[in-house]
Formats: structure tokens, sequence, C-alpha cells
């Protein structure tokens, strides 16, 4: 081939690379520009909601007629509904601050450093507008309160760095804040408005995906969002009491989740990290739908099929304690989900709780005073009415099997060390969250069994009940959705004993005792009720032996309808009125909470078995 006809050959060959790179170039030049203007809108949109709450809550706070105000009230809490989907995206904080529920907030960092917080924002203002005495003046301070608070909010609204990623996180943010706590009632207590506002919500989804209809190659995939989302609203025209929540969940939030894995496929998106739902999650209530790592605050590396079986053998291993007798199982019994049935665990103060799901929430021991599952054991360790031991005899007992040097070496690459020891134990128990109930296969669509009883049971649980608005689904334990940052502590007013002619508050001071808040009397943290038909009995105090004795418990108003006054308890204090069908179809749903089987027993753990991950 001569030289010209080669030139001319590779000339045309860079014409045209050139000419893919520029359409590519183009292409992504395009994509960015459509992004950026889709934020645009959205933000404009945003911003004018926002403008319009502030009015509604200006003329409120003018406004002197009940009427008047009631009115305006609606008109502002459709509005920050319809701005919720990005504010609780953008700005969490100012988010929970306009919608935290009526009761003190108290942040305890230290000794020297405790701030008791005055509630404020929409569910302060529904209690007060909607109580027996009309207090106009102190509607309108809270009013402006938030009136103000929006204003700034708005002031510093900025989407402009916001990629198509952002959006997609905030999607499914507001999808399943909808699924776990705006259908439960937990924002509107009073006039249980929750299901037309999460059709406000939805409504605003729609407008806001219809922004980003250019970044969907796939077309179908748009078309199939619009109808989905649309579904998903009109079926929230219904009663509060009387709408199916399982149904919703199952029909629309879990086709939600399998539409959004398809649209970040389908926009080639990449996340910087990950959140607390992952990010192939198509069900809220599969073992696949949680990070495990989100919620280990040390960031150990993660969990590996190694960790664990060598966690489980340290965990049914006695030689650890000081009289070689005590191992982790003593109190936490596989059969019995992991608790030991007793009413007050042998030397200690208090009921033993489940392991169960105990990985998938924030703070440990009932009055949360550690912070991980790692700070846990230590505590265990050194108790003297436990282990007896320290960490350096425990590390050391470790270090003398040679079965334990081997597994070490194959799964940590370095010597046994209580940190490492600590962490496999701690592997072990996130590992204990198989979410295969008899609920959670049904819910997935695994199989059809569940009883009319027991979905009016859920129903029940996360509507009239309000069960959910403290034991929050997916896992039922009071870490909040849908980020899961924060594990809540309750204030319930658990008698001594079952007596409700002379009831008398248990003398367990719970979270106080660690900083001694006198608001923070009694308080202890929400435990899940997956499995609660094997943890009996109940309560931090193992006041009650059954499941019927608690929804009495509940039903009554807590403490404050067996005659214990408590100032601060959170537990709405109204009666439920439920009636014996209504209790026991909860019952029954309890019951379908319980995993499908044990894992393994310890003779079954061979440390031979230990693979390298």
């Amino acid at each position: 081939m001569n030289f010209i006809k080669l030139l001319f050959i590779r000339k045309e060959a860079y014409f045209f690379i050139s000419l893919f790179v520029l359409f590519a170039s183009c292409s992504k030049h395009k994509t960015n520009s459509d992004a950026k203007a889709a934020f645009r809108e959205m933000e404009d949109l945003y911003r004018s909601d926002l403008t319009t709450c502030i009015a509604a809550l200006d003329r409120l706070i003018n406004s002197q007629s009940a009427a008047e105000i009631k009115e305006h009230y609606r008109m502002a809490r459709m509005y920050f509904k319809y701005a919720e989907p990005v504010l609780s995206f953008t700005d969490q904080e100012n988010y929970r601050y306009l919608n935290q529920p009526n009761i003190l907030k108290v942040e305890e960092e230290d000794f020297t450093d405790i701030k008791i917080k005055e509630p404020s924002g929409f569910q302060v203002l529904e209690e007060l507008i909607w109580a027996d005495s009309f207090d106009v003046a102190e509607i309108s301070r809270h009013a402006g309160q938030v009136s103000n608070r929006l204003k700034l909010i708005r002031q510093n609204t900025n989407l402009k760095p916001y990629k198509p990623y952002h959006f997609l996180w905030m999607l499914r943010n507001e999808i399943n804040r909808i699924a776990l706590t705006g259908i439960t009632g937990f924002d509107s207590p009073v006039l249980e408005n929750s299901l037309q506002e999460s059709g406000w919500a939805y409504q605003r989804l729609i407008k806001y995906l219809s922004f980003f209809k250019k970044e969907f190659k796939d077309p179908a995939l748009y078309i199939a969002w619009h109808a989905q989302l649309k579904e998903a609203q009109l079926d929230l025209a219904g009663e509060f009491n009387a709408f199916n929540r399982y149904a919703f969940i199952k029909n629309h939030t879990h086709a939600q989740l399998a539409l959004w894995v398809k649209t970040k496929e389908d926009w080639g998106v990449t996340f910087p990290f990950t959140l607390a739902i992952r990010h192939d999650a198509t069900s809220l209530f599969s073992s696949n739908t949680f990070n495990l790592e989100y919620f280990d605050d040390l960031q150990t590396g993660g969990i590996s099929a190694g960790k664990v079986l060598l966690g489980k053998k340290l965990f049914n291993d006695p030689s650890l304690s000081a009289s070689g007798k005590i191992s982790c199982a003593s109190c936490h019994q596989e059969a019995l989900a992991f608790t030991d049935g007793k009413k007050i665990s042998d030397g200690q103060l208090r009921n033993s709780p489940t392991l169960s799901y105990a990985g998938l929430q924030r703070g440990f021991f009932y009055d949360k005073r550690t912070g991980s599952l790692e700070g846990q054991i230590v505590s265990v360790v050194n108790n003297e009415t436990e282990f007896h031991s320290n960490l350096e005899a425990m590390t050391e007992t470790v270090k003398q099997q040679p079965d334990y040097q081997q597994a070490f070496a194959t799964i940590y690459k370095k010597e046994i060390t209580d940190a490492a020891i600590r962490n496999a134990i701690a592997s072990y128990i996130r590992s204990l969250a198989p979410f295969n109930s008899k609920f959670d296969r049904n819910i997935n669509g695994l199989e059809q069994s569940l009883s009319p009883s027991e979905i009016k049971g859920f129903n029940l649980f996360t509507g009239k009940a309000k069960c959910a608005t403290c034991h929050f689904a997916p896992v039922f334990n009071g870490t909040v959705p849908p980020e899961f940052a924060e594990t809540e502590l309750e204030l319930l007013g658990v008698p001594a004993a079952n007596d409700t002619a002379n009831a008398q508050i248990d003398p367990d001071l719970g979270r106080y005792n660690l900083y001694q808040t006198e608001v923070r009397k009694f308080f202890f943290k929400t435990p899940t009720v997956r499995n609660s038909a094997l943890t009996a009995p109940y309560m931090h105090n193992g006041v009650y032996s059954s499941l019927e004795e608690v929804m009495d418990f509940y039903n009554r108003g807590g403490g404050a309808g067996i005659g214990i006054v408590l100032e601060h308890q959170t537990l709405p204090p109204d009666a439920l009125l439920l009636n014996k069908q209504e209790i026991q179809d909860i019952i029954a749903f309890l019951h379908t909470l319980s995993d499908k089987a044990p894992l393994e027993t310890p003779d079954q753990v061979k440390l031979a078995s230990f693979q390298e991950e």
C-alpha cells in the first residue's frame, strides 16, 4: 500500500473517531444541560410552594377566629407537604424541626452538654389549633416560628450543584417516607389527614419526575413511572382507619422501588456512597433491603460469611467469661429469638432484649448507653454480674486456642485483638436479620398465606392503633425511617406490676441514670416487635407475660390509662378504643413476624469451614 493511500485512510479514521468523540461530548453536554434545566424547574416550583406556605402561615398569625386559623393551617400544611420531597432531602435538620412531634427534644452529648428544646412545627400547631382550649397567642407564636424558619430555608435554597443521582435519592426517600411514616399517621396526630397529605406529596413527585423526562433513554419506563405514581395517589383517597396499607405497600411502594432500580440503570447513574437502603433494593421487607455497614458507626469493613461463623462460635463460647460457664447465648437463646424467657435475667436489672435485628438500630441496651454493638460487648465483658472479666483476659483466652488462631489469621489477617473478637461477635449479631417471616414472604409476593385477620392486624398496627408511629416498619423498632439515623427513646409509663387498679411506675429510671436529666426519667429505647411471639415476658421489667396484656396496656393509653401520671409521657394518653377482635387481629399479625426457621445450632459451626472473603 503506497504512502499517500495509507495517509488518506488514517486521516479518514481520525475524522470518524473525532466525529464520534464530538457526538459523545455533545450528547453528554446535552444530558448535563437537561439535568440542570430540570433542577431549575424543580427549584422554581419548590420556592413557589414555600412562598405559598409562608403566606398562609402569615395570614394565620394575623387571624383571630378559629375557623380562619384552621383554614389557613390546612392551606399551609398542604403546601408544606408539596415541598416535603425536596425539603426533607436537602435540609433534613430543618425538616425534622418543622415536622417534629409535640414532645421535648433532648440532646445529651455528655454531662456538660445537655440541651432541652421546646418542640415547634406543624405537629405542635395541629395539636394547639384542635385542642379543647384555644390559645390564639400560643398558636400565633408557633406559627411565627415556623414561618420564619421557612423564610430562611427559601432564602438559602440552591439546587444548582445537584446531579441526577441526587434526584433519584430524593425520589426514593419520599416513596419510603410515605410508606413508612406518611400513611401511618406519624405526623398528623390529631386530624389523621395522612392519606390526603401523602397524596399531595405524590402529586409533587409526579411533577418533579416530568422535569426529568429527557433523562430517560427508555420512554416506556417514564410512562410506567407516571402511571404508577398516579395510581398510588388515587388509591390514597380513602378513610384513615379503613385504608389497606398492606396492599398499598405491596402493590405501589414495592412496584416503585423496582422502577427505581430500573431507572438507575437506564440513566447510567452511579452513587458516591451508599445509604441505609441498598441501591438494588426492590422491597422494604427483605434481607436485601438494608446496607448493614450504614449502621456500623465504627466502619469496621462490613461483615462476611467468615466473620459471621467465627462470631457465632465466640457468641456461644463460655470460656470468654471468667467463670467459664457463661456465654452470650446464656441470656440470648436462639430458640427464644435470642432472649432467655425470664422476667429479669439472672443477676441483672432488666429483661433480656432480643438480638434479632439488633444491628438495624442506633444505640444499644434499653437506655442507649452505647453507640455500637462492639461497645455493648465491652460492657458485657466488664460487668461483674455477666462475664466478670476484662478485654485483656478475654483476648488471652482466645489466643490460647489453636482453632481461633487459624480462624483469625484467615479472616482478619492479623493477630487476635479484643477489637477483632468484638467485631466478629458483632458481625454475627448483625447477621440476625433474615426478613423471612410469614409476613415478609407474603408482602414480597412469595406466597399468599396471610389470613384476613392477619392482614387487618397489620393495617391496624400501622393505622388506628398507632403502633407503627413508634415501632416503625420494616424493622418495627424505634429507628426512624427513611434515613434510619436515629433510634428513639420513649416514656410509656410501664408499671412495676401488672395491676390496673393501683398501678405504680416501675422504679427503674432508665435513661435518666446516664446523665441525670430530669425530663428523661423512665425513658427506654423502643425495641423491635419482630419475633415478639417468642420473646415473652415483655417490657424492660418483664411485667407482662402475654401479648394480650401488652395490648391491654397500650389500649388504655399506657401509664396514663392506669393512673400513672407522668408529665413527659410520650405515648399518647388517650385510649385507642380497640375492640376485642381488633386486638386479636393485631396479635395475629405479630405472630406473622416470627422468622421462618432458627439459624444453625452451635455444634454445626466448624472453624474449618471459614473461607477468606
